[in-house]
């Protein structure tokens, strides 16, 4: 058996292993995709924290709770924490 055939039956097995696992993500995903956002239980300052870094048109969108949004936590909490993990890097990463 050559290496591409043993990752593809690894890659086949984990995929059988997998499989109801991700027909359970997959069904969660289709069902959130059918609601709107729920930004109304989020507190005031969570609101202007996320809409701050937003465009005029961004926040509209956001504020009317019409299209979700993403956020990476880690980085905003690396970027903006107290203990300034990023001091040292150039400012272009900032």
């Amino acid at each position: 058996m050559t290496a591409r055939r043993d990752i593809e039956a690894i890659t086949e097995r984990i995929r059988q292993r997998s499989k109801p696992g991700r027909e359970r993500y997959l069904g969660r995903i289709a069902s959130a995709s059918n609601q709107t956002a729920n930004r109304a239980v989020l507190s005031c300052g969570n609101l202007a924290h996320g809409f701050a870094v937003c465009s005029p048109s961004e926040k509209v969108a956001l504020g009317a709770d019409k299209v979700p949004n993403l956020g990476i936590i880690t980085s905003y909490n690396d970027m903006l924490s107290a203990h300034q993990p990023f001091e040292t890097f150039p400012a272009l990463i900032k």
